[in-house]
């Protein structure tokens, strides 16, 4: 999509963290915001942010798990926006700590914000997207994708189906003859939102800035890119699992310290934590790694 002013940008999580920044950029190159997220008052806030900035916005409220939010929120876009031009499914939530000391049900919920919201939300705009004469699809997937993260489980397994599922639509949208539709799966590294405070980047790596990591998306979505994988060592890491014996590259990553990056999280409730053995679970809700 090699110009994005005039283009509608809708974006799930949009009304904080990574989701925000990448409506500052997008709006940056002329598009028109759609923002959507659960909270309606960080929603408000958002608006109001982006509008004395002099962006064209509009925001709705969206619970991803609800295929009934997801259908009424379609209806008003339609309806008082008109048909977007760019989806970008950024909208997650994370549960850190050891596998059994994570509630089942934030497990569950896990799963059913990361993917299967991401999975209603496609199906919800795909063919919106298919309709216009140029389009793009981005998912927020994570660097967590291409490897196991201890004391992350749910949530990077989560990533591993945003991946394979992004790649299949991908394939799929070539085989239909769907070429216009062009794909993005975005893979980070921790992001400096607040939403993996606690977490450690591992060696050779940092804690990457919001800002920077939204103006690569936007940039791959003007250059039509397939993957952002940011910073560099996560450039490698699919490279490095596949091509080393498993024994040796869990060793290596346990010598850049990947396996217990998480081992301290705390999100954004670190200042409620009292037991650094006992990491937090709240949640934090949209997709920043």
């Amino acid at each position: 999509m090699s110009r994005l002013e005039g283009k509608r940008v809708l974006i799930t999580g949009g009304a904080q963290g990574i989701g925000f920044e990448m409506a500052i950029k997008f709006a940056d190159r002329g598009a028109q915001i759609v923002i959507a997220d659960i909270d309606d008052e960080r929603l408000g806030q958002a608006k109001a942010e982006l509008a004395a900035r002099g962006v064209v916005v509009s925001g709705f409220q969206v619970d991803v798990t609800n295929p009934a939010s997801i259908a009424s929120l379609r209806a008003q876009i339609a309806a008082e926006v008109g048909p977007i031009d760019v989806l970008v499914n950024n909208a997650g939530v994370v549960f850190g700590g050891p596998f059994t000391k994570v509630s089942l049900d934030d497990h569950f919920k896990t799963y059913e914000v990361n993917v299967l919201g991401l999975v209603a939300m496609t199906h919800a705009f795909l063919d919106d997207l298919v309709a216009r004469p140029e389009a793009h699809l981005v998912h927020i997937a994570s660097a967590s994708g291409f490897i196991g993260l201890p004391y992350g489980s749910s949530y990077a397994s989560s990533k591993w189906a945003v991946i394979g599922f992004g790649e299949s639509i991908r394939a799929e949208l070539n085989l239909e003859g769907h070429e216009h539709v062009h794909h993005t799966i975005v893979c980070p590294s921790y992001i400096g939102t607040g939403m993996f405070h606690g977490a450690e980047a591992p060696k050779a790596t940092n804690i990457l800035e919001p800002a920077e990591l939204a103006e690569k998306v936007v940039h791959a979505v003007e250059r039509n890119k397939i993957h952002v994988l940011e910073p560099f060592m996560v450039k490698l890491t699919p490279i490095l699992r596949d091509l080393l014996p498993t024994a040796l590259y869990d060793r290596m990553a346990h010598l850049f310290g990947a396996d217990t990056s998480m081992a301290h999280w705390t999100g954004r409730g670190s200042e409620e934590q009292t037991d650094e053995s006992q990491p937090a679970t709240r949640d934090q809700s949209e997709a920043e790694r």
